[in-house]
């Protein structure tokens, strides 16, 4: 199965503000960009905090023409979920939650639920639900566990070159800078496109 990450990433390397809150700091093209990354996907998965800060649906418009919309996967490692929340309200793809911690209580009928740590749950995926190809969107605590397992197999960067967000409490594609991963991994490039608005198309795979 592959595991590819998806991350809008300043000059200096942040994702994100030091308040947790959405950074939009990219363009249109950006987005479309995403949306096209999506239409690879057989699952979308993200953590409840960067669902809830971005307000994400895990969708593809239909104006895109996506052939299926992908499985949207929510993983809490508290299993803490706000239902009033719009995803659980959009229609999309089947949704699945994934509490890797304390086990969920009283989620909706139509909604797959799992407690079991998260590479159970990436075995789960591929054996039991078929996928073929998961997109994580993050937070950085996610694609931090993601690496740790050392299944992460392409990365797509959009480098926005025209923004410099600074600060220790500003999160990298791997959250906050804590700790060194305990064994570092080498990708290579295989994607590169600028544009005159400062921003860069990056993709990278797993260097064998």
């Amino acid at each position: 199965m592959k595991v590819i990450l998806n991350f809008a990433i300043s000059v200096d390397g942040k994702i994100g503000a030091s308040s947790g809150g959405a950074s939009k700091f990219t363009s249109k093209k950006d987005l479309e960009r995403l949306w096209e990354i999506r239409k690879t996907a057989d699952a979308i998965m993200v953590g409840r905090g960067t669902l809830e800060a971005d307000h994400m649906t895990l969708t593809i418009p239909t104006e895109v023409r996506p052939a299926k919309q992908p499985l949207r996967i929510i993983v809490s490692r508290k299993g803490q979920f706000d239902f009033k929340h719009p995803v659980f309200h959009k229609e999309g793809g089947e949704i699945h939650l994934l509490s890797t911690g304390t086990p969920l209580k009283n989620p909706p009928p139509s909604i797959s639920a799992h407690q079991m740590p998260l590479g159970t749950f990436l075995k789960y995926c591929k054996e039991t639900l078929y996928i073929k190809t998961l997109l994580c969107e993050g937070g950085g605590e996610l694609v931090r566990s993601l690496a740790e397992l050392n299944v992460i197999t392409d990365i797509h960067l959009t480098l926005a070159g025209h923004t410099l967000i600074g600060g220790a409490g500003s999160p990298g594609i791997l959250g906050l800078l804590k700790t060194h991963l305990s064994k570092s991994q080498k990708f290579k490039l295989t994607y590169f496109e600028p544009f005159d608005n400062g921003e860069c198309f990056l993709s990278y795979t797993t260097s064998s």
